[in-house]
């Protein structure tokens, strides 16, 4: 079984933002080593344009002397009028497979609603890209947005959990996103699970939650990951939880949910699932 984590930041310069470790610079070499410890095959790349400018071209390298261990969803620049005419050739760029936005400053909370992000909907759907965001802050809105782009994939970023969240607090609206589980074209990453936990390895208090998300949108949009810089365990506990503490999820289901899902939905093909004969 391949294992892909469907998140994971890159950076060379600048201080991530909390809970992200406080360090200057975090570079391919150092993520492989920690994915080969953890048994993690792949990685999508997303770079944290926030607080290093030059994060897309990072992870474009990493992509460009790693293909099949790193791809890539990138940024242009939301609010520029010149940014639509990067988007014909992006999955030309090394390892570029589509776009994410956090959209958590301040001038960005209303950029889905007061029609800034409009051409990139319009645009990623004409051009086959797949977008992801933390699209927590306003689910009601995205299953909107969603619904007018039938043939957009969209991701959900991180369960679509509350971000203050702990616990079961952080599930206070997962009545919302289950909502979205009715239309086809929006998946979810289980990611960064661990740090809306309070509790130690393996997070049971998180379980349940999990169970019912996966429920909702089935194996082939659940896509595991991590966001690993930030998280409170080892990388290792990462995979273990999902891959040993769920009960419920196995076989198949297990594979898809731990990589094969997320590089269906993004047209990732460089990763090999044929399983060797015997």
């Amino acid at each position: 079984m391949k294992i892909i984590d469907a998140q994971v930041h890159l950076w060379s310069s600048g201080m991530p933002s909390l809970p992200h470790r406080q360090i200057t610079a975090f570079g391919a070499e150092e993520l492989l080593r920690d994915m080969d410890e953890a048994g993690v095959d792949a990685a999508l790349i997303h770079p944290p344009i926030s607080w290093d400018p030059h994060a897309n071209a990072q992870a474009e390298e990493a992509a460009r002397r790693w293909p099949t261990r790193f791809a890539v969803l990138g940024q242009v620049p939301l609010d520029s009028p010149d940014s639509s005419a990067l988007l014909p050739g992006w999955r030309d760029r090394p390892g570029m497979m589509g776009l994410r936005y956090p959209l958590l400053k301040p001038e960005q909370q209303t950029w889905h609603r007061d029609g800034t992000m409009d051409w990139l909907w319009r645009d990623a759907e004409r051009l086959g890209l797949p977008v992801a965001t933390m699209a927590g802050r306003f689910l009601r809105d995205f299953g909107q947005i969603a619904e007018r782009h039938p043939r957009l994939r969209l991701i959900v970023d991180h369960l679509g959990l509350v971000r203050t969240g702990r616990d079961q607090a952080a599930f206070e609206q997962i009545d919302d996103l289950l909502a979205l589980a009715r239309l086809p074209n929006v998946a979810v990453k289980a990611t960064g699970a661990p740090g809306y936990s309070t509790q130690d390895y393996p997070f049971t208090g998180l379980h349940d939650g999990l169970h019912r998300i996966f429920d909702a949108f089935g194996p082939k949009r659940f896509f595991w990951g991590t966001d690993i810089t930030r998280m409170p365990c080892s990388y290792r506990q990462c995979v273990t939880m999902f891959t040993e503490e769920l009960p419920w999820l196995a076989g198949d289901d297990l594979a898809w949910v731990m990589g094969r899902g997320v590089c269906e939905w993004i047209g990732w093909n460089t990763i090999d699932f044929q399983e060797p004969s015997a």
